[in-house]
């Protein structure tokens, strides 16, 4: 059987962030008609249930298509500024504005990646 996935989306771009326990992924994919989409995952490291076995990944994916991307960012911008300015505390705020070093095996943003302050407005996030 022909797997139809690998002949109707072609991978442009891609960006691994490590954060914790996690690994997101953001994927921007076209179709063969030129649509293009992002999706983004979750990958969770579990361990397997045999000690001695391999671990197992659980993930959660989500497909934005080109026509949200706008309507998804200002609602990502609501619920982060809603939490930012009515559930944290000043030290919470600050804890995350503070620089962070990277986690082994980041990609790095420079080289033609998209920069993520440039992309999502004058916010701190």
């Amino acid at each position: 059987m022909e797997d139809r996935y690998s002949k109707d989306q072609e991978e442009i771009y891609s960006y691994r962030m490590k954060a914790g326990k996690r690994t997101y992924f953001f994927d921007v994919k076209a179709t063969r008609g030129q649509d293009y989409y992002l999706t983004i995952t979750e990958s969770k490291r579990r361990p397997g249930s045999d000690p001695d076995g391999p671990a197992t990944y659980e993930k959660h994916k989500i497909f934005l298509y080109k026509e949200d991307f706008n309507k998804f960012i200002d609602a990502l911008h609501d619920a982060v500024d809603y939490v930012r300015d009515e559930l944290l505390t000043a030290e919470e705020v600050a804890e995350l504005d503070r620089p962070r070093p990277t986690y082994d095996g980041e990609q790095p943003r420079e080289g033609g990646q998209p920069s993520a302050a440039a992309d999502l407005g004058d916010s701190t996030y």
